[in-house]
């Protein structure tokens, strides 16, 4: 989903359409050699427009550092416009090249639900092998910041915040388990507490997520300590782990074909359902690519 761009010749006091363009496709893509790459000009002219717009603004918009570009207090603001404003090219461009804009293109997809984000993703790609698609997994509060900062098109999220920002719709229901071996002997229970699992060594996604925030909620609530955690960054590590007699693991139920192998018994303390939807800003969710993955997703059979 691109907009037109060109070099820039001239300046004035007006807004300058190709400096928002250059502005948001740097966020977007994370630096400017990315944008450049994305809009099919040089770094170079991406980088003189970002310069325009910052001196005609008078401040900063993004501070440079080793992990790429971050927004200040002033870019965030201008952010949201400039972003809105290429969405709203690409709604034009698609409205005047009819459905053969759907042949092509490119998509953002994050989640913190790996399994029915990569369902959802190989039936996309059956009936749009030509988009380019463009995936990563997050930890919850990293994947809700991402949507809310615009920084993604659409996203699988587990009790996404409600926002009338976003298009919200519902794909799947969850709840929490152990992830067990079969030796364990723990394994052929029907339910496990939490004061079960108190003398084992548990294993729980990073900080941020929303597996270790309810978790750590409910052992608060009930007065309950785990002795011995392990931390990791994603549900295939954390099964891997398990696999390999690191611990038990503590996730939302089905997550991952990678879990095969294992068992999974609920935990009664955090016995509640989770909700997964697919949510995308309201604008970017006409966008005819966002509104055929959300279609898909939304139909898609994740039991």
């Amino acid at each position: 989903m691109a907009a037109t761009f060109s070099e820039e010749k001239g300046t004035n006091m007006r807004a300058n359409h190709h400096r928002f363009v250059a502005f948001a496709y740097v966020v977007r893509e994370g630096s400017f050699s990315a944008a450049a790459t994305r809009l099919c000009v040089t770094q170079s002219a991406v980088t003189q427009h970002v310069a325009k717009l910052e001196k005609q603004v008078g401040s900063p918009l993004l501070l440079r550092d080793r992990e790429g570009v971050k927004l200040t207090r002033t870019g965030r603001e201008l952010y949201d416009l400039a972003d809105r404003m290429v969405t709203l090219d690409t709604a034009i461009t698609e409205r005047l090249e009819g459905f053969e804009a759907m042949e092509r293109g490119h998509i953002r997809i994050i989640a913190n639900a790996p399994l029915p984000a990569l369902r959802a993703i190989s039936q996309f790609r059956q009936t749009h092998p030509d988009v380019e698609i463009e995936f990563s997994l997050y930890d919850w509060t990293t994947a809700t910041r991402f949507l809310r900062e615009r920084r993604a098109d659409v996203g699988l999220i587990t009790d996404p915040p409600k926002s009338d920002e976003w298009e919200r719709v519902p794909v799947q229901k969850v709840h929490y388990v152990a992830y067990l071996l079969p030796s364990s002997p723990l394994s052929n229970r029907d339910g496990l507490s939490l004061r079960d699992l108190a003398q084992e060594t548990l294993i729980l996604p990073e900080n941020g997520s929303l597996t270790e925030r309810v978790v750590r909620e409910a052992l608060e609530a009930h007065g309950i300590n785990f002795q011995r955690t392990i931390k990791m960054a994603t549900f295939p590590l954390m099964c891997e782990a398990v696999l390999q007699g690191a611990g038990i693991a503590i996730f939302l139920s089905n997550s991952g074909l990678i879990s095969r192998g294992l068992v999974q018994v609920p935990v009664v303390e955090l016995s509640g359902e989770h909700e997964t939807a697919v949510v995308a800003p309201k604008d970017r969710s006409g966008l005819r690519l966002v509104s055929a993955f959300i279609e898909i997703a939304s139909s898609s059979n994740f039991s």
